[in-house]
């Protein structure tokens, strides 16, 4: 059976995050022929088109781990009604300069959590807008706007209520990337 490795873009630097969380749950949902990957973003530098001749070695790493990478996991709180600033910063690191954008044909899955009501409906969205941009064939469905509540996590990691749901949306990724992945 073909391995798959995902890269993981958890938006959220908090140490305590509930995304990492959601992360850290649905890596245990997958199967064995997918391993995971996650991405360091809290090290990079803010993006400055000057620099493109010179990237950081962080730039360089995580341009590094993404061209590894057969697929990609976004895990991001909202912040504001969109997408955090450390994401944005790091998708525009990896899509530059113009020609080497390393998110491109990678087959990607969005998820996130939030104690908000709409859970992250509109940092998924602004997300999408930006990945149809970068050529990173998302998939639509199903969607998932996790509301954070009691027993969504447990020890072991998702909790027994939410395991079927995130289930189904792990099993689809999966089907997902094994369509799309090169």
């Amino acid at each position: 059976m073909r391995q798959f490795t995902i890269a993981v873009v958890v938006g959220s630097l908090r140490k305590a995050s509930f995304n990492q969380q959601l992360a850290d749950g649905l890596i245990k949902l997958a199967p064995a022929h997918f391993s995971f990957t996650q991405l360091d973003i809290g090290d990079l530098p803010l993006y400055n088109q000057d620099n493109d001749a010179t990237p950081a070695a962080s730039v360089k790493r995580l341009k590094a781990d993404i061209n590894a990478a057969h697929g990609l996991l976004f895990v991001t709180p909202e912040y504001n009604r969109s997408i955090p600033g450390v994401l944005k910063n790091a998708l525009d690191h990896a899509s530059r300069p113009y020609g080497q954008n390393a998110w491109a044909g990678k087959p990607a899955g969005i998820i996130g959590v939030s104690p908000g009501a709409i859970g992250t409906a509109n940092a998924q969205q602004h997300l999408r807008n930006v990945l149809a941009y970068l050529d990173a064939p998302t998939m639509a469905q199903p969607e998932a706007y996790i509301h954070l509540r009691d027993g969504l996590f447990d020890e072991n990691g998702i909790g027994a209520a939410s395991q079927p749901l995130l289930q189904n949306w792990m099993n689809h990724y999966v089907a997902w990337v094994e369509k799309l992945a090169k």
